[in-house]
């Protein structure tokens, strides 16, 4: 499958012009000019920076970013923090997304589908399989041999810097009929999955059909047999309650998923020397903050599901990633992909 490496973000919407009307922050406004041209040492500048994510308040990301703005302002002693917009306040991804191009949003979290559509080089990390855990993920996202060039990759073209990630937890198969142990227990089953040319031919290679559906739809889907089996992490398992209608979570574990912090790379520059390495400390802890509430979440979803009926299979593993291999050559068709595909799973 070839795609074109970029593509433009088009125009920018109403939305997006209100916004820059109001200015590129809602504290002490932009950066001087010194903190862009001094390179570092004394630190100047700073600003409140708007940041755009599609969580609730109660959400890991959302609460893991509120910690991340308080130890920010309090080491910068308030030259920069973040003001923290969820439930797509400042509009869905795909806008926050354009938004941060454009200047008028600093910051955003965005699904590496997102990103995927900028350069395609960013599908590796979509892909099944890519990871074999949290932990494996989250180490090569903050290896900077693996993806620092990657995460630059669109300054140039979009101004644009991403900065890592949150994960999205390890995806898995739930149904409504029982247990699922190995590919062939997946024939002929509906699976609900993302719309993706990807997601789509995963459910293919895993033996069931590919069902795409709004999120909000699968509740009722997989109760009104419109659907069978559908794939998520635990944590949204048991906050939408699908384990009342698919009781069957079987550890498939076929997919880490992942969301990514971008932010508008002429802000980023705008930082002194000091302030920049404060906030890339600070932005690693809150990395690792996120991944440990995400593990305690997944434990409490786990235990609360099991009181609300629901059973938790182990799989043939094996057979599974027989099953995936070869979306590997499918989908991976560039020197550059590949090679991102091997740093990834040398870590493994």
């Amino acid at each position: 499958m070839k795609r074109s490496r970029t593509l433009s973000l088009g125009a920018i919407s109403v939305l997006v012009l209100g916004l820059a009307a109001c200015g590129g922050g809602s504290g002490d406004g932009a950066a001087s000019p010194d903190a862009t041209e001094n390179g570092g040492g004394e630190a100047s500048g700073g600003k409140t920076m708007r940041l755009s994510l599609n969580q609730t308040e109660e959400h890991p990301s959302t609460i893991a970013l509120e910690s991340f703005n308080e130890r920010l302002a309090e080491a910068t002693e308030d030259r920069w923090s973040i003001d923290v917009y969820p439930n797509e306040t400042l509009g869905a991804q795909q806008e926050a997304l354009q938004m941060v191009s454009n200047g008028s949003v600093d910051m955003a979290i965005v699904s590496g589908t997102q990103l995927e559509n900028l350069n395609e080089d960013f599908l590796v990390f979509n892909m099944p399989l890519a990871f074999d855990s949290v932990d494996h993920q989250m180490s090569v996202i903050q290896d900077p041999e693996i993806v620092g060039d990657l995460f630059t990759s669109l300054e140039d073209s979009q101004s644009i810097t991403v900065l890592g990630g949150f994960t999205q937890g390890t995806r898995s198969v739930y149904n409504t009929e029982g247990p699922i142990e190995t590919p062939a227990d997946l024939a002929g089953k509906k699976l609900r999955v993302q719309e993706s040319d990807l997601h789509l031919a995963m459910a293919k290679a895993l033996g069931a059909e590919g069902t795409p559906m709004a999120y909000g739809e699968v509740y009722t889907g997989l109760q009104s047999g419109v659907l069978d089996a559908a794939e998520n992490n635990e944590v949204s398992y048991y906050t939408v309650k699908h384990f009342e209608v698919a009781p069957y979570f079987s550890r498939t574990n076929h997919l880490v998923g992942l969301d990514y912090l971008i932010i508008n790379t002429d802000v980023l520059a705008s930082m002194s020397e000091e302030d920049r390495a404060t906030f890339d400390e600070e932005w690693k802890a809150t990395m690792d903050e996120h991944v440990q509430m995400w593990n305690e979440k997944t434990d409490e979803a786990v235990a609360q599901a099991e009181a609300g009926g629901a059973q938790f299979n182990d799989v043939d593993t094996e057979a599974f990633a027989e099953a995936l291999a070869g979306l590997q050559d499918q989908f991976l068709t560039t020197d550059s992909q590949k090679a991102l595909w091997e740093a990834a799973r040398g870590g493994a």
